[in-house]
């Protein structure tokens, strides 16, 4: 679980309840169906304009890695990869042949299946850097569905606002209710600023930062596979690794015996 991203909303959202109730609001005075349909249905009409379906939906199901977390183990990786330079030291390349179909990563067992097959380095790097690219693409575009809907939020809210006051003027002769009625057409404001700043922006701003890690955690086994190949020493590799790793990644490392 990602606690971050969960604590995050809920104490975003729970903060504008307070200060709601400190103002002397209530919650009752921050619903509205129809401001509801009108800002979710009028954003959600705007991005499906402008992203294909396929995208809108990879977007949404992105939302399970930003609650969830993405588990990638760069050390345990770091691990693999120093005991695969052992072996290849000792037995040759082509004695790991029969450890890729157990590698569960399948960018770390598509890379040593090439590099074990004797593709020449360059065109394997060449290959695997393209797939890398792809997948920065893939995040990208997940975070950019977010990112665009943060923006079209609040100007969807400011059209809900104003149809809700052009409602309100055209029942002048009630009086009692323009006050209410005013209120309830500022509504719409709230869910499209807030929707967007409070939940849109920062989820397309995590999904690109996700996409970041994972492609950093392919070019990590790129780099290691590519020192298998030519054959660098185990301590070595060990070390150019670790390079990949923040500060208290690499403390863990160490101290788990790295």
């Amino acid at each position: 679980m990602d606690f971050a991203s969960i604590v995050g909303i809920f104490w975003g959202v729970a903060m504008l309840m307070v200060g709601n109730a400190l103002e002397g609001g209530s919650v009752k005075s921050m619903l509205g169906k129809s401001a509801f349909i009108i800002v979710i249905g009028g954003t959600s009409g705007a991005i499906l304009l402008q992203f294909s379906i396929k995208t809108v939906m990879a977007a949404v199901l992105g939302l399970k890695d930003v609650f969830l977390g993405v588990k990638l183990d760069s050390e345990e990786l770091i691990h693999q990869i120093v005991e695969f330079a052992r072996r290849a030291r000792r037995e040759g390349i082509l004695a790991l042949e029969k450890e890729i179909p157990n590698i569960q990563s399948p960018f770390f067992s598509k890379a040593l299946g090439m590099a074990v097959d004797g593709l020449e380095p360059k065109t394997l790097c060449e290959t695997m850097e393209t797939e890398i690219a792809s997948v920065e693409e893939e995040w990208k575009e997940k975070s950019e569905v977010w990112e665009a809907a943060g923006g079209y939020l609040p100007t969807v809210g400011i059209i809900g606002a104003v149809l809700g006051l052009i409602i309100v003027m055209g029942n002048l002769s009630d009086i009692e209710r323009v006050g209410e009625g005013i209120a309830s057409a500022f509504v719409a404001t709230i869910y499209g600023v807030g929707a967007a700043n409070m939940i849109c922006l920062p989820v397309g701003n995590k999904l690109k930062r996700i996409g970041k890690h994972i492609a950093r955690h392919h070019e990590m086994t790129l780099k290691g596979v590519l020192l298998i190949q030519e054959g660098i020493n185990h301590s070595i590799i060990e070390e150019q690794l670790k390079g990949y790793l923040d500060e208290k990644a690499r403390e863990k490392y160490v101290s788990a015996g790295g």
